[in-house]
């Protein structure tokens, strides 16, 4: 299983990033918080449309699961309509994410968040 998770860093010793478009990396691991894949967030800097450029590019890695903060409504859709199991990250690091994600401890992300139009 591949998960993506946003990352303020790109070790999975990182502080996960609970912003999601804005996020400066995406980590790839597998189940077991093994580093497979950083992706750089290119979406980061965008004026306008990160959370949707974030979205496609989780796409793009092949992604079994997501976990992040909150989804903005056009990320949602995008996410959603790829059927595409996404979690609210809790506060803390890659790994203690991963951990919580093999408990079971995460909760699935249903309703969008708020939308931040250009914002960072």
């Amino acid at each position: 299983m591949k998960i993506a998770i946003s990352a303020k860093g790109n070790k999975v010793s990182s502080e996960v990033d609970l912003r999601f478009g804005r996020t400066e990396y995406f980590l790839v691991v597998d189940e077991n918080g093994q580093l497979l894949e950083v992706i750089d967030n290119a979406a980061q800097s965008a004026t306008g449309g990160a959370g949707i450029a974030a979205a496609q590019t989780v796409l793009d890695a092949g992604v079994d699961a997501l976990i992040t903060g909150q989804l903005g409504p056009n990320a949602m859709k995008i996410i959603k309509s790829a059927a595409l199991p996404s979690y609210e990250a809790i506060v803390g690091t890659v790994t203690e994410n991963i951990e919580a994600f093999k408990a079971d401890k995460l909760q699935k992300i249903t309703t969008s968040g708020p939308a931040h139009a250009g914002q960072r």
